[in-house]
């Protein structure tokens, strides 16, 4: 008999095992305890001592988290002299794309989807704007497509795309930090808070048959620096550095860094990116044990007090983090939701950095939300040796302004070969309605045959867990009046209750 985790459990351990939001893997850390001194308060005295500084320590490893990671993971993503050289990767400043869905044996990331292709680049704003241009996608619904652009402090600044920008022509001059001077007519100012940006494009694609058009709109999508705006396209090349680690995954470097290199490398990013506002108190807290902007960190020149207290911090920060990461999301039917808080943080660095570590690249929750669920509705572990049943009553499909699906992935997040070849099954599919007008989705191992094999989503022999996307999710998904329904175990072996009928 399988065991029943509790909620909490449920949703531990499909946070700590691998995720993704863009496809970044992750070999994230399993659930700590909070260490006790890291709720120590500050004392009312200038005087630090060790538990102090290893309680701001903590406050600071949660800071940097994000910024770090996306360093490493921008450093890695970008070093190479060409695009189209390995998955999403290539020079700064130019598109790299995705053209055609991962094939049953793809492990470069986790939880890819099924639904969209990706279109990446990573922005060079140090020594001008970059102007994004996008084509037309036709009509007066379009395609749905999504150009999030992300901070290096993994904030979530512009999100071009259908839902916000429509479906027209447009040009973007995406601008770094304190940049005047005019723009061309036409053009639309974005500005970018950190000399550095992440752009991970998604469009939509219903099928192998689609992937045609789908490509011409992907070469649509222009990276122009403004000073050749109006000009034909040149080619972009990058610069190889050797010293980058390109075998090591950046969530790993990261995870890795000594205390002394982590919070040196904090203080120096500082330099190029700028804190937000808002992030005056924690950078005054930092101060007090000598983690400024702008200012070099040598920790082994600190006095013995403030270097053990790092020194500690810099050990237990990543434990301190995965101890967070059960309390990202809400545990609804089963259902684990990330959509509050998530693509914009605000000084909630502690969620900042653990959505880094599980799954770099989140969006707004108005531009996509992701569901994810590894049990059935009696609280037990979805395997293959059972079958299940996910029924949407008549009108209560999920509600969304684009599309939805519903994805499963084995226990370490791969599609699972089947001998259909479907990873995916949602709204855009020939699906068959019941009598009353519910769609029932089927899950399990064994083909159903007949008309219910257009309801089926194939399952391997042992654990999976399923991803349910919606893709423009509209307000009873966001406010919580519409969660998912739990996933119903099959009647009895061999029995599908409801047999499905053609409307």
């Amino acid at each position: 008999m399988t065991s029943r985790p509790t909620r909490r459990q449920a949703a531990a351990s499909l946070l700590a095992a691998p995720t993704l939001f863009l496809g970044v893997r992750d070999a994230a850390a399993q659930g700590a305890a909070l260490p006790p001194s890291a709720a120590a308060p500050a004392t009312g005295t200038g005087r630090i001592t060790e538990d102090l500084a290893h309680a701001i320590g903590l406050e600071a490893y949660a800071y940097f988290y994000s910024l770090i990671t996306m360093e490493l993971t921008r450093r890695q993503s970008t070093n190479y002299a060409h695009p189209g050289e390995h998955f999403g990767r290539g020079p700064a400043n130019t598109f790299v794309h995705v053209r055609e869905f991962p094939p049953t044996d793809f492990r470069d990331v986790v939880r890819p989807n099924f639904d969209t292709l990706y279109s990446i680049a990573w922005l060079d704003l140090t020594r001008e704007p970059m102007v994004l241009s996008v084509p037309e996608v036709g009509g007066p619904q379009g395609r749905y497509y999504l150009l999030p652009m992300l901070d290096m402090w993994t904030n979530v600044f512009a999100s071009p795309g259908t839902r916000t920008t429509g479906t027209g022509e447009g040009h973007f001059a995406v601008l770094p930090p304190g940049w005047t001077g005019s723009l061309p007519s036409g053009t639309r100012p974005i500005r970018a808070p950190t000399p550095s940006a992440w752009i991970i494009g998604r469009t939509q694609t219903n099928g192998a048959g689609d992937y045609a058009t789908v490509r011409r709109q992907q070469d649509g999508y222009r990276l122009t620096p403004l000073s050749r705006w109006g000009q034909p396209p040149g080619p972009v090349t990058g610069t190889v550095d050797a010293n980058v680690d390109m075998r090591t995954p950046p969530s790993e470097q990261v995870n890795r860094m000594q205390p002394a290199d982590y919070f040196a490398l904090g203080t120096e990013l500082l330099k190029t990116n700028p804190p937000g506002t808002y992030d005056q108190p924690i950078l005054a807290r930092m101060a007090r044990i000598g983690l400024r902007p702008g200012a070099g960190f040598d920790l082994a020149a600190a006095e013995p007090v403030l270097r053990a207290g790092l020194e500690r911090a810099g050990r237990e920060g990543r434990r301190h983090l995965a101890a967070s990461v059960p309390n990202l999301g809400a545990v609804k039917n089963g259902w684990l939701y990330l959509a509050n808080g998530m693509g914009v943080y605000g000084t909630d660095y502690l969620r900042r950095a653990a959505v880094a570590m599980v799954g770099l690249g989140a969006n707004l929750p108005e531009d996509a939300i992701y569901p994810m669920t590894q049990v059935s509705a009696d609280g037990r572990m979805l395997t293959g040796q059972n079958r299940y049943l996910l029924r949407f009553p008549r009108g209560q499909e999920p509600p969304v302004g684009a599309f939805w699906s519903l994805t499963l992935y084995d226990a370490q997040g791969f599609q699972v070969a089947n001998p259909i070849n479907r990873f995916a099954i949602g709204d855009r599919d020939p699906l068959v309605r019941d009598a009353d007008g519910a769609i029932e989705l089927l899950i399990q191992h064994g083909d159903p045959g007949g008309e219910q094999r257009s309801n089926w989503l194939p399952t391997p022999e042992g654990p999976f867990n399923l991803t349910l996307r919606l893709y423009g999710p509209l307000a009873p998904a966001l406010d919580g009046r519409w969660v998912p329904p739990p996933v119903q175990l099959a009647e009895a072996p061999g029995e599908v209750p409801g047999a499905m009928r053609l409307p």
